[in-house]
């Protein structure tokens, strides 16, 4: 979970409007008429804003809030919870780790421990470099195949520490090789 704060309006700029011409805002409007600018879609609305802009930037959850007529705190308390959702910008690769009580039994923290380690970042933040970002989630629901990790999208099933930093060094080398 982030602990961050939630963003403030700036006082000096109006943000219920957005700068003419760009093109992540109008896939957002389009998204927020086609729900009609119902208060219920604000799921929906968020993970379109993200896919838009890769990630929910203050101005973003502002705008969102204004269009759908909520209280800027409804919407980060929202962005914030669920664990699909980014306030910063996401590395290349991403790699989520599951907290679940089945995972962390079948060895979750350590798994985590190992990748801390191999990345240098803890959970939640991104390598310098910007190629790997670290997540943890509550539960993905995938308890039989614990200790699970999803790299990129993808299922890893009964992880281990050597697993883990066997795939960050495959992603370290492929980034060696794209420069």
């Amino acid at each position: 979970m982030q602990a961050t704060t939630p963003p403030k309006s700036p006082s000096n700029q109006s943000v219920a409007g957005h700068p003419k011409g760009d093109k992540r805002f109008k896939v957002l409007d389009i998204t927020l008429k086609r729900s009609q600018y119902r208060q219920d879609a604000l799921i929906e609305v968020l993970h379109k804003a993200q896919e838009s802009f890769g990630y929910l930037e203050d101005d973003v959850l502002i705008y969102v809030a204004r269009q759908l007529k909520l209280p800027l705190s409804r919407v980060y308390g929202v962005a914030t919870f669920y664990h699909l959702f980014s306030l910063k910008p996401s590395g290349v690769h991403n790699c989520i780790v599951c907290m679940g009580t089945a995972c962390y039994v079948k060895g979750g923290d350590k798994v985590m421990a190992a990748l801390e380690t191999s990345t240098g970042i803890k959970a939640g933040e991104t390598t310098p470099d910007n190629l790997v970002s670290l997540v943890t989630a509550r539960c993905v629901g995938a308890c039989g195949i614990a200790p699970v990790v999803i790299f990129d999208g993808k299922v890893g099933a009964q992880q281990t520490p050597e697993s883990v930093t066997t795939q960050i060094q495959q992603w370290k080398m492929g980034s060696r090789g794209l420069s």
